[in-house]
């Protein structure tokens, strides 16, 4: 409990919320560094791409295809 309060006054959310911010900043710098999507998935500490793509469109709100312009 304490943990979590002391994340939500210095971050504004919990841990758990706090290791995926970290994981998916993590993998978009492995992708913008050229590797692909499901590398740098599981690089990040992604179960898998779905898993990568999943925490981009919950975190961050768009696609990855989207937020890295790609066709």
């Amino acid at each position: 409990r304490q943990l979590h309060r002391r994340a939500l006054t210095a971050f504004g959310y919990g841990p758990k919320t706090l290791a995926r911010v970290l994981r998916l900043q993590r993998a978009l710098a492995l992708v913008r560094a050229g590797l692909p999507y499901a590398d740098a998935a599981l690089a990040a500490g992604c179960a898998d791409q779905a898993h990568l793509a999943r925490d981009m469109r919950d975190l961050a709100g768009t696609t990855l295809t989207a937020y890295f312009g790609r066709s």
